[in-house]
């Protein structure tokens, strides 16, 4: 039961059948998309730290469909919430950017473990 539990947190963060999918089951090219949306979700949010509320907005909505195209489901949901939360208050988008960095956080960590994973074999 353990384990189920277990998968099921990893696959909230990142949907790895829903990657394979999208890759075709490459290895390499999972491997490549992985790393550019570690890469990609770090620029944003810092960039959106830096942006009014259109321009959080607009970043937002880029890394909401980047997270959706890899699996990333919890970064996907948190990014639409930071995409709604622009059109408010300056306190309203900052609590949704720092939820969204908190789940690109857990995201960037598993994908980290991902890669090393794969490299060791």
């Amino acid at each position: 039961m353990a384990l189920d539990s277990a998968t099921q947190v990893n696959d909230a963060v990142l949907d790895r059948g829903h990657l394979s999918r999208m890759t075709l089951g490459n290895r390499s090219l999972e491997h490549e998309v992985l790393e550019l949306f570690d890469r990609q979700a770090q620029i944003l949010l810092v960039r959106m730290r830096r942006s009014d509320g259109a321009g959080v907005g607009a970043l937002a909505h880029a890394l909401k469909g980047s997270a959706a195209g890899i699996g990333a489901a919890e970064v996907a949901h948190a990014a639409e919430l930071t995409e709604r939360a622009a059109k408010g208050t300056a306190e309203e988008c900052s609590a949704a950017i720092d939820r969204l960095a908190g789940a690109v956080d857990k995201a960037r960590a598993f994908i980290a473990e991902l890669l090393s994973q794969h490299t060791e074999t």
